[in-house]
């Protein structure tokens, strides 16, 4: 008597094992062979199989090279909490600062920079009773959304231009400290990055490299919890020109502090 081996036909064995095969096939789609795992890397430009201190200059190598950005998000420092919202290019900028006490517009085209902001951020205070003069309400409603050319020997001139330069805030804002380690895969705006941290916990600051397209940075996270930036827009030109007269005042004297 055949055995059921030897029953079974060897067309039916090529059915049953089919079955499997198929199985595997389907489950195969994204992956390079049944059973393995999916490649992070697919579709990607390749800087997620570098090392971190290779992603790290891949980044800044194509930051420097950029001809614009837009910047988002909080800083804290010595001098107090901002918080910037400013597109910047090499020969100039355009966008908006808040700190504890005021909120204004910054535009700068080439040396000449400008400042906009309402009655209040105008109104000086009284030595006295910490309410500003007659004259100086009036002089802030005047001066009331208007921009006003900071003058280039004005002691905030500096300070107010720092917030418009290109690369000297990247330079700034997107410098790890100590090791440099790879860190987890994430998704910025739409846009799959990987990682690269200061140290083993990011106590050096963590910074999100774009892994489609070039490997501009996205998203810096500053050690110390001393603010965190989202860096978009990259190479997207965008207009400047210095204000028309009848939108500009001039302040007379030395701006009040931010």
């Amino acid at each position: 008597m055949p055995s059921a081996r030897a029953r079974t036909s060897p067309a039916g064995r090529f059915r049953r094992a089919a079955v499997p095969l198929a199985l595997c096939a389907g489950l195969a789609v994204g992956l390079t062979a049944c059973g393995s795992e999916p490649d992070p890397d697919a579709g990607t430009n390749g800087v997620g199989k570098l090392s971190a201190p290779e992603i790290e200059r891949e980044a800044r190598t194509t930051a420097d090279a950029a001809k614009a950005v837009r910047l988002a998000g909080t800083l804290v420092s010595k001098g107090g909490t901002f918080k910037l919202d400013m597109r910047l290019k090499q020969n100039g900028a355009t966008g908006s600062v808040t700190t504890k006490n005021s909120t204004f517009e910054l535009l700068r085209v080439g040396d000449a920079l400008y400042l906009k902001a309402d009655a209040d951020f105008w109104s000086h205070e009284e030595e006295g009773d910490g309410k500003p003069t007659e004259a100086d309400a009036e002089a802030a409603d005047k001066l009331d959304d208007k921009y006003v050319k900071v003058p280039s020997d004005d002691p905030s001139y500096k300070q107010l231009r720092g917030f418009t330069e290109m690369d000297q805030l990247l330079r700034g804002l997107i410098g790890l400290h100590g090791e440099v380690v790879k860190g987890d895969r994430d998704q910025i705006g739409g846009v799959r990055t990987v990682k690269v941290k200061g140290g083993a916990e990011g106590q050096g600051g963590i910074l999100d490299v774009a892994l489609e397209g070039s490997p501009y940075p996205l998203r810096f996270a500053r050690g110390g919890g001393a603010g965190l930036v989202v860096l978009s827009e990259w190479d997207k030109d965008f207009p400047l020109a210095e204000p028309d007269r009848e939108e500009t005042l001039d302040y007379g004297r030395q701006l009040p502090r931010a």
